[in-house]
């Protein structure tokens, strides 16, 4: 069914990673009260992404990431689509939930998704590129800086873009409250992002057991290769 053991990771990669996204974007409407901290409950599934698009990066390069964004927006787009179809229809006299209750819920997901399409875009690109300039000065050492590096810029532009259309365009936020949430809301992801370190080692070992550490590493100097340019000698780097 599969052609070979890389296809397979990456299409397990991608399932887990794409799910998390579009969970994150349903569930996001609802804020929390965390350790005195207000944040959207859409964090949730963030170190699963962090760890996936890191992985990926390491192993399938900008045209894996690139596929796998194209993957996941045209979901969430699809996702957006169902739930205006779904808010469109009314709901019987004997449902539980109400057509209110339903639209207060999905309603303000949907601003979400629009905002996380927007900022999707824009933050895998910073990431795609922060990750693979860190990558060109690293080589295959120093896994944690360019992983938290390309992490740090690129959820400034989502957490920002993301709120931003999610709520604060709606007037559901004030501006200072707005800020504020982006703020505590990026730290975070941060700190998650910092703590999920050793989980992005382990995902980058399981994955050289699967292939075998002959053709890990051969992929590994074919991906650098392929998204650094064909002059780039991994065995300098």
């Amino acid at each position: 069914m599969f052609h070979s053991k890389k296809e397979l990771i990456f299409i397990a990669l991608a399932m887990f990673f794409a799910a998390d996204a579009i969970t994150a974007e349903l569930i996001g409407g609802k804020l929390i009260h965390f350790m005195g901290l207000t944040l959207s409950i859409g964090v949730i599934p963030w170190p699963v992404i962090y760890l996936a698009t890191d992985v990926i990066n390491e192993f399938y390069g900008k045209k894996g990431v690139r596929r796998l964004s194209i993957i996941t927006a045209s979901l969430i787009a699809y996702t957006y689509v169902i739930l205006y179809i779904a808010m469109s229809i009314h709901a019987s006299d004997n449902s539980p939930v109400s057509d209110a209750v339903f639209s207060n819920v999905f309603g303000q997901s949907m601003w979400l998704i629009v905002g996380s399409l927007v900022a999707f875009v824009f933050s895998q690109l910073v990431d795609n590129s922060i990750f693979w300039m860190l990558r060109k000065k690293t080589g295959h050492t120093m896994i944690w800086l360019r992983s938290t590096g390309s992490t740090v810029v690129s959820q400034l532009v989502d957490t920002f873009v993301v709120l931003g259309i999610g709520f604060w365009l709606q007037g559901k936020l004030s501006t200072s409250d707005y800020l504020h949430l982006v703020l505590v809301q990026y730290l975070f992801k941060i700190t998650i992002a910092i703590i999920a370190t050793p989980l992005i080692y382990g995902g980058h070992n399981v994955i050289v057991r699967i292939l075998g550490k002959e053709e890990a590493h051969s992929i590994l100097a074919e991906t650098a290769r392929h998204s650094l340019g064909k002059d780039y000698d991994p065995n300098k780097h």
